[in-house]
């Protein structure tokens, strides 16, 4: 009868500690390798400690993820955490009465947070003009370039060397295909690639006022010499089968990961799935550029996404949102990520731990991302920021699509993109300036 009893208080006790638990929902988009290491992540943090239990749940692709919560928050359900992709921050930024300001969730949680220990490409990029830091960075990344070792040994190229220029991609794709490739290059995210990244590597604008840094009047600049000659090389590639689009977004990343195609473009995050799925040798490098092009390369744009905290939530489980970050911020934890996923260290004593750990010795390449980042910006690099940016992304796809359809000439779809890519940044203006 006592061991019944004392069972019985044994149960009750146990209960009532896991009802003290305060639960955090985070709500993210992480697909295959990516999700599970966010699943990991939250099980690592809730192990080690007992107030807390952070739950992470998939919420679909980045665009459907930020509206489902944006409609959440309206109904009063929103998620403590939501993971929000780098071109939603304009827009999460003038959502204020949605949001909590990462800096001063962790200031009055009494977290400790140094904006000045992330990397400052990185932190700038989510900071109010005011110097605030308004959202967490999380998964940090930059495009790089993609190749298969076993694939240009057999098309007769050095399996060790990268092609660095456009010209150089396409003469290496023209061997590919002669050596039996149906897919020599492919890429994914074509307007983060190709207009963004494209941008800010050859120090030209993507739009006007600094590329959105300077206010919301800001308007598309994408149709320049450089940038219409750059899709003229793409079309030609693509009408020789050379170039393969494979859709939207990250969609291009399996064609890689399977060996069907030989080189891609896209982000260094796609290294989770690279190094889990790869049967071949691969190879990892900088972004091509033009070379008579003055000053490129500069530096690459961010990309991924960052951790917005959603308002209307209790102390308590604020405090809980705090620590968490606090966790997500440990040198250790953030150099075991940057190692399984090719995202960005965030913090400089995370890239100097992996660094002394002897990893970019051990995987070649694997520095790439970060070296593209740290260089010193310019006006013209140090990001792109703009309002409705979402919305201008579907839009360039969609009239770059014409293009390797063969229903549109590149010049058309880049005069088509930035026309009714204009027509969302001055609607975002008018509803920001009231």
């Amino acid at each position: 009868m006592k061991l019944k009893i004392a069972a019985v208080a044994l149960a009750a006790a146990c209960s009532m500690s896991a009802q003290a638990q305060t639960e955090i929902q985070w709500w993210h988009s992480m697909t295959g390798g990516l999700n599970e290491w966010v699943n990991d992540l939250s099980k690592q943090f809730n192990d080690s400690q007992k107030d807390y239990k952070v739950v992470p749940t998939f919420k679909g692709n980045y665009d459907e993820s930020m509206t489902t919560a944006m409609a959440a928050f309206r109904a009063g359900n929103a998620p403590h955490i939501l993971q929000v992709f780098e071109v939603g921050t304009a827009t999460m930024m003038a959502s204020k009465g949605a949001i909590k300001p990462v800096g001063e969730v962790m200031k009055q949680s009494g977290a400790t947070f140094d904006p000045k220990a992330y990397v400052p490409a990185v932190s700038g990029y989510y900071t109010a003009p005011s110097g605030e830091m308004m959202s967490f960075p999380f998964n940090s990344s930059t495009t790089i370039f993609y190749y298969n070792k076993d694939a240009f040994k057999a098309a007769g190229l050095d399996p060790n060397k990268a092609p660095t220029t456009w010209p150089e991609v396409t003469l290496a794709a023209a061997k590919l295909k002669a050596a039996g490739s149906k897919c020599p290059y492919t890429t994914s995210w074509m307007s983060w690639v190709h207009l963004e990244s494209f941008s800010t590597w050859h120090n030209v604008l993507f739009a006007t006022q600094n590329n959105g840094f300077g206010g919301t009047g800001s308007r598309l600049a994408f149709n320049s010499p450089l940038h219409l000659r750059h899709f003229e090389n793409l079309s030609n590639m693509s009408k020789q089968g050379l170039f393969v689009y494979k859709g939207r977004a990250s969609v291009a990343v399996p064609s890689f990961v399977s060996g069907e195609c030989a080189m891609f473009t896209g982000s260094s995050g796609s290294y989770a799935d690279v190094s889990k799925g790869a049967k071949f040798a691969y190879g990892l490098a900088a972004l091509p550029y033009y070379p008579d092009v003055p000053g490129a390369p500069q530096n690459t744009v961010i990309g991924g996404a960052s951790l917005w905290v959603m308002a209307g939530k209790k102390p308590a489980e604020y405090k809980g949102v705090a620590e968490f970050f606090k966790f997500l911020s440990s040198p250790e934890i953030q150099s075991a990520s940057h190692k399984r996923t090719g995202y960005l260290p965030i913090t400089i004593a995370a890239y100097q731990l992996t660094e002394k750990s002897g990893f970019y010795k051990e995987k070649p390449g694997t520095d790439v991302a970060v070296t593209q980042m740290i260089r010193k910006t310019t006006d013209k690099s140090r990001g792109i920021r703009l309002g409705n940016f979402v919305q201008i992304r579907t839009i360039m796809d969609e009239e770059t699509e014409q293009i390797w359809a063969g229903k549109k000439e590149p010049k058309e779809a880049l005069e088509a993109a930035m026309k009714r890519g204009n027509e969302q940044l001055e609607r975002f203006q008018k509803a920001n300036s009231r």
